[in-house]
């Protein structure tokens, strides 16, 4: 038996593909978990002390941390039209947004990438849970927000608009799918517990897609008091065909984010064989 300390978030999409290795549903090959749940700006901070075996992990962390730990090949978070949203009580210009006081769910995560190459000049930035961001725009704390997760679905139902897709420059500029999150594991385990982690990874979310049902109340334990439309549409957008396999084309993806993001500076250089095989 070997037992891994495994990060998701309580966002629907990560319960629903990692249900059936937490409930005996799949072959889990003497691996036993140990669950760390938290939001994924608190698993990225996890990730950079080094004190989790396998965890969700935004892609812009996850560059910074190519040397501690390898990407599997199942669960990630990658797609079209899928991108994180700026938000604001108005429509602004790009000047204003470049001065705007900006709400952003955490330094490392993707969406503040994306928001980093869009608008370079925007630096006024403060963090906040991803959950409060609606609330810090419409109350004054920030002119804008950048949005991720489940918040696509309701900031319209609040009186906010939309400023810009960053997922759709994403898409416009490279033609690829946007990575938004990715599952690692250590690079200092055992490689076959690694490649086990990797199998057992696919297993689940293939068990997700040809059970959706079984995951149902486990998904809405975590939810939040999430409406159950709008949790059906959070995993439709999250969990995609690249969650089960990233295949050539979404390891061309990930690998251009990188390239992208070390040519302009935003993103250290990287140990490029991050893939666990």
């Amino acid at each position: 038996m070997t037992k891994l300390s495994l990060g998701f978030s309580p966002c629907p999409n990560d319960t629903f593909i990692f249900f059936a290795m937490l409930h005996h549903r799949i072959d889990t090959e003497g691996l036993h978990f140990e669950v760390v749940m938290e939001d994924v700006e608190a698993l990225n901070r996890h990730a950079f002390a080094g004190d989790i075996d396998v965890t969700k992990l935004s892609y812009h962390a996850f560059a910074h941390l190519t040397h501690r730990y390898a990407l599997l090949d199942a669960g990630s978070a990658l797609g079209n039209n899928c991108g994180p949203l700026l938000v604001a009580r108005q429509p602004m210009t790009p000047d204003e947004i470049n001065a705007a006081r900006i709400a952003i769910p955490g330094n490392m995560t993707t969406a503040n990438f994306l928001l980093g190459l869009v608008y370079p000049e925007a630096t006024n930035k403060f963090e906040c849970l991803f959950s409060d961001i609606e609330d810090a725009v419409l109350d004054g704390r920030a002119d804008a927000g950048l949005i991720i997760h489940e918040n696509r679905f309701t900031y319209q139902e609040k009186g906010l608009v939309k400023l810009r897709d960053l997922g759709e420059y994403w898409e416009s500029t490279t033609g690829l799918p946007i990575p938004l999150g990715g599952i690692v594991v250590r690079r200092d385990l055992p490689h076959d517990v690694q490649e086990k982690m990797n199998r057992v990874m696919r297993r689940s979310v293939a068990y997700a897609f040809a059970h959706p049902e079984e995951t149902a109340d486990y998904v809405r334990a975590h939810a939040q008091a999430m409406e159950p439309a709008v949790m059906k549409a959070h995993i439709d957008l999250y969990v995609t065909a690249f969650t089960e396999d990233l295949g050539p084309q979404g390891r061309h993806a990930v690998r251009r984010m990188f390239q992208m993001a070390s040519e302009k500076g935003i993103m250290p250089d990287y140990n490029e064989n991050f893939f666990i095989n």
